[in-house]
């Protein structure tokens, strides 16, 4: 991306991802990725870890459901968790609205994904 450029889900590179969801492509570099999300209702992603990234997951609207290490926790709009290299995870929407967030990955995360 350009140096200075206004980026959003607009204009942003999209893709599809497990059950219809979206994801645009905020920053996608090497070191650093930035991603915004949507999930439906009663969707779900697979359990995982990445050998290298580490990630921090924000959001932005709704309540989403998360596994990680074994786990399970709730997080709100305005409410973040750091799941870093090699901690199985996966998120979860079980609510009635669409679920909306920001997962930053360092370095990228695409690539570095191993399924549980």
């Amino acid at each position: 991306m350009e140096t200075g450029m206004i980026v959003s889900v607009k204009n942003a590179e999209h893709y599809l991802w497990g059950q219809n969801n979206d994801g645009w492509h905020l920053l996608k570099n090497d070191d650093l990725s930035v991603i915004g999300e949507r999930m439906g209702p009663g969707t779900s992603e697979y359990l995982h870890f990445h050998k290298k990234a580490q990630q921090l997951f924000y959001i932005l609207s709704g309540e989403a459901g998360f596994e990680v290490n074994h786990k399970l926790i709730h997080l709100c709009t305005g409410e973040t968790v750091h799941v870093p290299p090699g901690i199985p995870h996966k998120i979860f929407n079980n609510g009635n609205a669409d679920l909306h967030f920001i997962v930053i990955s360092a370095p990228q995360s695409h690539g570095d994904r191993v399924d549980v």
